[in-house]
């Protein structure tokens, strides 16, 4: 049986289904019969994450579905120990490929074949492009999230066999690696440092308690943060988008605690928050207590080359959906990778209008959380623009 978060309003579900080999927990708005809208989160998030708009979605005339991704909350294996899940164990279940198979298998499970819109946020923004891509017959639109998509990864179109195939991800290369260490500050790349095997450990343990770099982490990538003013990067060279923040840029020999605690908000600051209370921020600090960050880290993990390859099968095809970008204006994501917004209006969407292309002032990377009013009236406007009822 489910355990019902907190602060979540009476017309919201929560229950467990069993979908592949998990007990996903979902939350659900809406009458059953009515099409569906699935709502993906990222990380550190929750389906919790979407507590805000799950029911204003609904009442628009959808059954909304909001799952625990796997690895994250209340979801759990059938098959295999669940939590904690440690770094040494199988990644396989957490393969791209595989988290979008959990999510075609939702919708079966849920008793649909097609899906009025996905909608996906931060590492959920990938899955949901993914399902768009490769199952266009059933996610009908595509909503991305604070994080642009910019294609699956690229083959040679034409063999050089003096050039070496181009890397899907050069951010965990060793030459990158080393040129950002070169840096004066040195620094190091977010993604693999969450990939790595001391990750987990050093949030579990933060110095001043995972209340508090939760609520640091959060704060830094809001809004709230008067540093986030952010910019296309004109280059991908080490030392331009070294001048992303330090929740992206991580100084050489810190740890995500220690590189997010100097900018935590003032007692003030957390008592202003409106947008992520105390009583909200404890379902999070109480999950994650519970089940440690190792499920949600491993979805970095899986987007090493080693992994990340066999998405290549689909290079070159593009999302032929109606499709969204929103985002907040203070959200650093939306440009951390240079040239992903550009690739993903003139490469991989061949039906994304420059009209929805979003971006909500005054919210950071938490959109939906920050500013869950205007995101819903963007998705209802776009939701009849593109007629998904």
């Amino acid at each position: 049986m489910a355990t019902r978060p907190d602060g979540l309003l009476d017309e919201i579900i929560s229950r467990l289904l069993p979908v592949n080999d998990l007990n996903m927990h979902i939350l659900e708005a809406g009458d059953p019969s009515l099409p569906l809208v699935i709502l993906l989160h990222g990380f550190p998030e929750l389906a919790y994450s979407w507590r805000k708009v799950i029911v204003p979605i609904a009442q628009m005339g959808f059954h909304v579905v909001a799952p625990d991704m796997r690895g994250y909350g209340q979801t759990t294996s059938r098959t295999a120990p669940s939590f904690p899940i440690r770094f040494e164990d199988d990644l396989g279940p957490f393969r791209v490929i595989n988290i979008v198979r959990d999510v075609v298998a939702l919708v079966f499970a849920l008793g649909y074949t097609s899906v009025a819109s996905i909608v996906g946020h931060d590492m959920g923004s990938g899955v949901a492009a993914l399902c768009a891509l490769i199952r266009p017959a059933m996610f009908r639109s595509l909503v991305i999230m604070s994080t642009p998509f910019p294609g699956p990864p690229p083959l040679l179109f034409k063999v050089d066999p003096v050039k070496p195939p181009p890397s899907p991800l050069n951010i965990f290369s060793p030459e990158v690696k080393v040129q950002l260490a070169a840096l004066d500050p040195p620094r190091k790349y977010y993604v693999p440092y969450f990939a790595g095997e001391d990750a987990n450990r050093d949030m579990m343990n933060a110095p001043r308690g995972l209340h508090a770099f939760i609520r640091a982490y959060y704060h830094m990538k809001s809004a709230d943060w008067p540093l986030n003013e952010p910019r296309p990067l004109d280059s991908p060279d080490p030392a331009k988008v070294a001048e992303l923040p330090h929740y992206y840029m991580m100084p050489l020999e810190a740890t995500m605690p220690q590189a997010v605690e100097p900018h935590a908000p003032s007692a003030d600051e957390v008592a202003a928050n409106t947008w992520l209370t105390e009583r909200e921020l404890a379902v999070y600090v109480s999950e994650y207590g519970r089940t440690g960050f190792q499920g949600g880290l491993n979805g970095y993990r899986a987007y090493q080359p080693q992994y990340f390859q066999e998405l290549q099968i689909f290079s070159g095809q593009k999302i032929e959906v109606p499709a969204m970008f929103l985002a907040g204006k203070q959200d650093w994501g939306v440009f951390q990778i240079p040239g992903a917004l550009d690739r993903m209006k003139s490469q991989a969407c061949s039906n994304l209008a420059e009209e929805d292309l979003v971006l909500v002032d005054g919210a950071g990377h938490w959109v939906q959380q920050e500013k869950p009013e205007r995101t819903v009236l963007e998705l209802k406007r776009f939701f009849a623009k593109v007629s998904i009822q």
